[in-house]
């Protein structure tokens, strides 16, 4: 039940439970972390589950916010080798 994040075709794309989300990288303006319990930012969309997981990416391009919440602590980390 893990979020799983890969490139494929130049898009960041990001797994979890049926569901699959591809963001163009180079659409992408920032990653950072959240350290916030429910996630900083109200309006983005968020994937995985947001109570029982310390980690909170928050992945801002041109059109959309997405939070994602995880428990693998090197998620931010894949996101950014991922985007180079």
């Amino acid at each position: 039940m893990e979020v799983k994040v890969s490139e494929k075709n130049g898009n960041l794309q990001i797994r979890w439970i049926l569901n699959k989300i591809e963001i163009p990288i180079l659409e992408i303006i920032e990653v950072l972390s959240d350290d916030t319990y429910s996630g900083e930012e109200k309006a983005s969309i968020r994937i995985g589950f947001p109570y029982g997981n310390t980690d909170r990416v928050v992945i801002k391009t041109k059109k959309e916010t997405y939070t994602i919440f995880t428990s693998g602590n090197r998620t931010k980390e894949k996101i950014l080798s991922l985007m180079n």
